[in-house]
């Protein structure tokens, strides 16, 4: 206590002998600290905020460069439609005729392009803007016997020829686009071919990224929006005789034309600002606006990006990194001022410093060997979990190796299976005819049979090369060929049924790239399954049609039968799903990589009406 009290007293004496300036100078020094620190505080809040808007707004146009490029893909696909119909013999003939059988045909194509489309409808008017034709014929609110010569794409393609218009259905009561071309025939206008798009699905895309997004027209009414409840306003309030033309020519209906509950705060540039914007269920926040014109129309692309949370960031970031370099000059500043205090009292410090010193280091260094015996144990941890995921993964590879192996003989015990029956089937009917002394029936079978043996012997060279990791090499493969050879092995196991096949032979010379006998495998897989699956059922027919596409042939499959029941469509490709009882699951399987090896993709449509397969094929070169 006494050495304590002398240390303290010394202390003091030496404190009293500090210079008075030294004494001001830390009032000083605390004043000028916090206002630079306050200031640059201040300044990097305000650099932070501003880069984080560029970059915002950078990320921002991008963004809405791409929604636009999206919207311009759905605009584009329908676009066509009125182009080629307006020149099409059909519509024409029906519009100049308007015989029923020729009207009710129109109905079907219309229905039929629709089916394939992404448009939502699609009808043809006469010249008095009553629809005569569309492909919702069938439902109740069938656009037939409606009169549209008050819309204004009807009036404007009668004029011009073509016009674009967006509006609320006034039948559906759905909003969409309205496309129209106005059909002649010998330079006599007969009516318009009009196809309607709506962005429900695009709508439905642009609500999942959770941005307000939203496309105005010319007059600021937004048309296509990811928030529901803001079609059909307005980005600013609308004059009032355009409001009236609005509301008079019924293209939004009785929608009120209310504007957007979005208010405009700060402009950063000529497609960029702030704004304070209300959405649905939440309070007021701030968002960044990029405007971005959609090319081949008059509208605009809105888009909305939350700023407080990237400015927050960002401000945060820039104060930290200015306290990360001030601080360190305050302190360095400091230290130097403290120094001339401490000089004197170092001294009189130093064994106290130094027993102090040795104190902390003797602390570190029991923390250090600590820490040392803690990434000890953790690294010897990690050794043994490395090593037990070694054996997991060995297990793995060889439970994947002999569920390869398992798969691969099933598959091997499938593709047998069909040529086998067949050539059972002929060697019966060999035995036959050589019983009746009809020889050369008998060796027409035999003959049969030898070609099914050369078959079996391809599928087992079709499996080395399997183990080779490689398949046949592409060649050209006639279609019709193809087809014909698989009816003939499915002849003897589906003998008196395959009257129920309909056939649609291509003509000679038609080939795609593939392989002839896996292409016949895959043409057997399908006809079987439809065919078991109308086994019983009344009326039952398998259609086969060959249709020959820009870059690739497509072969279709279609059958009157049940369908697919859901629970197995789901998994219809993977192994060993199937709904047959003695069925294995790998008919379909092995057709898709059959198919999918040559560069061909195979598709399906079911529903209680039946089932289709379509097979995709690449053209072979001529």
């Amino acid at each position: 206590m006494h050495t304590s009290a002398m240390l303290e007293e010394r202390r003091a004496e030496k404190s009293t002998r500090v210079p008075a300036f030294a004494r001001t100078a830390w009032p000083a020094f605390a004043f000028a600290a916090a206002v630079i620190l306050t200031s640059a505080l201040y300044a990097a809040g305000v650099y932070g905020r501003s880069s984080a808007l560029d970059a915002l707004v950078t990320q921002g146009r991008a963004d809405a460069n791409l929604k636009v490029a999206l919207l311009r893909a759905v605009l584009e696909r329908p676009r066509a439609l009125p182009l080629l119909l307006a020149e099409d013999q059909q519509v024409i003939g029906a519009l100049a005729s308007r015989n029923a059988d020729a009207v009710g045909a129109l109905d079907r194509k219309l229905e039929g392009l629709v089916a394939g489309t992404h448009a939502s409808v699609l009808y043809v008017t006469g010249r008095n803007g009553i629809a005569v034709a569309s492909s919702n014929w069938r439902e109740p609110l069938s656009f037939v016997g409606n009169d549209y010569s008050f819309r204004e794409y009807f009036q404007r393609a009668m004029e011009a020829g073509t016009a674009e218009h967006f509006a609320l259905g006034s039948v559906s009561k759905r909003p969409g686009l309205y496309i129209s071309r106005r059909a002649d025939s010998q330079g006599d206008a007969l009516g318009v071919v009009v196809v309607k798009m709506e962005f429900d699905q695009l709508e439905s895309d642009w609500r999942e990224a959770n941005r307000p997004v939203y496309v105005t027209d010319a007059n600021g009414v937004v048309l296509i929006a990811s928030i529901p409840s803001w079609r059909f306003m307005t980005t600013a309030r609308l004059a009032s005789e355009r409001l009236g033309a609005i509301r008079q020519s019924l293209q939004f209906g009785d929608a009120p034309l209310t504007p957007l509950p979005i208010l405009a705060k700060e402009t950063l540039s000529e497609d960029a600002s702030i704004v304070s914007a209300v959405l649905p269920g939440t309070s007021e926040d701030e968002y960044l606006r990029v405007l971005t014109p959609v090319p081949s129309t008059s509208w605009r692309l809105e888009y909305l990006v939350p700023t407080e949370p990237s400015v927050a960031a960002a401000v945060r970031e820039a104060r930290l990194l200015a306290l990360a370099v001030l601080v360190p000059i305050m302190a360095l500043i400091a230290f130097l001022l403290r120094r001339r205090q401490m000089i004197a009292l170092r001294i009189a410090a130093e064994k106290t410093l130094r027993e102090e010193l040795e104190r902390r280091v003797a602390e570190r260094t029991l923390d250090l060997s600590r820490a040392r015996d803690l990434l000890q144990e953790e690294i010897a941890d990690h050794r043994s979990t490395e090593s037990k995921l070694q054996v997991v993964q060995q297990e793995l590879v060889q439970a994947n190796r002999l569920a390869i192996l398992g798969q691969v003989a099933a598959g091997v015990a499938h593709e047998i299976n069909q040529p086998v029956a067949t050539i059972r089937a002929y060697a019966d009917n060999a035995r036959v005819f050589l019983q009746r002394d009809r020889k050369e029936s008998a060796e027409e079978n035999l003959g049969e049979i030898a070609a099914l043996t050369e078959r079996i012997g391809m599928i087992t060279e079709e499996l080395k090369a399997f183990g080779r990791k490689g398949r046949a090499p592409p060649e050209a493969v006639d279609v019709r060929g193809a087809i014909e050879g698989a009816v003939v092995l499915l002849r003897s196991r589906f003998a008196g049924r395959l009257d129920m096949l309909a056939i649609e032979l291509p003509s000679p010379g038609l080939a795609v790239t593939g392989n002839r006998v896996r292409l016949e495998q895959v043409l057997i897989n399908l006809f079987q399954n439809a065919l078991e699956a109308l086994e019983g059922r009344r009326g039952a027919i398998v259609n086969v049609s060959v249709e020959t596409l820009p870059d690739e042939i497509s072969i279709r499959v279609s059958d009157n039968g049940p369908g697919i029941d859901p629970s197995i469509r789901s998994a219809l490709f993977s192994p060993f799903n199937t709904s047959k009882e003695k069925g294995l699951g790998l008919g379909l399987v092995i057709s898709k990589d059959i198919v999918t090896d040559y560069g061909g993709r195979i598709e399906v449509e079911s529903d209680e009406t039946g089932t289709t397969f379509i097979v995709y094929l690449r053209k072979a070169a001529p």
